[in-house]
């Protein structure tokens, strides 16, 4: 994995959840929700894409028994029978409508380059405004060009918290050859 430049993660929130595109699946691909014995798969494509130190017993902890985490919200790509790709809504505090976070997208090395991080975090997306959210928001870091990428194209903003930020955003827009905006958002409250 990359060294990170700095230890704070960027941010980036989606301000409406209006107008969301439709679902649409990679060919050979399929999308389900979790269902119990999928830990050992989602540790798998954690440890691909977030950390090295994921494991069944983790996942069930801090995913599957987590009361922030809609289990009707915990996504995966499929191929055949076998997940290759996941997704979340995480609610704080749960209850809460206004705000919801789009967490740990990851996809398979393997299954990379078919679409499964936009449709991941679509529907991600799309279920928060089923749910009735207003805005969605994520962290992510300098290094993910894809992903930043695929979360630009599906509305998500840049957020400017300081000058710091200002300068990591215009150098991963430079490299991704995406517009910088002055005009982003500050922060993510008040809405």
């Amino acid at each position: 994995m990359p060294e990170i430049a700095s230890p704070s993660q960027m941010y980036m929130l989606r301000p409406h959840l209006e107008g969301l595109p439709e679902l649409a699946l990679p060919a050979g691909f399929g999308l389900r929700t979790y269902r119990p014995g999928d830990e050992a798969a989602w540790a798998r494509i954690m440890n691909h894409c977030i950390g090295r130190d994921w494991t069944t017993d983790r996942c069930r902890r801090e995913m599957v028994e987590n009361p922030a985490i809609p289990p009707d919200s915990f996504f995966f790509a499929t191929r055949g029978d076998e997940p290759v790709g996941t997704a979340c809504a995480q609610i704080q505090p749960p209850g809460q409508r206004d705000l919801g976070t789009i967490h740990m997208v990851g996809v398979a090395p393997e299954c990379r380059g078919h679409g499964l991080g936009t449709l991941l975090t679509l529907a991600v997306l799309r279920w928060l405004a089923d749910q009735g959210f207003r805005r969605a928001q994520l962290s992510t870091d300098d290094w993910r060009l894809p992903a930043i990428r695929t979360y630009l194209r599906l509305g998500l903003l840049p957020v400017l918290f300081d000058a710091r930020h200002r300068a990591r955003w215009q150098a991963v827009c430079a490299q991704l050859g995406w517009p910088y905006r002055d005009d982003w958002p500050a922060a993510i409250h008040p809405p």
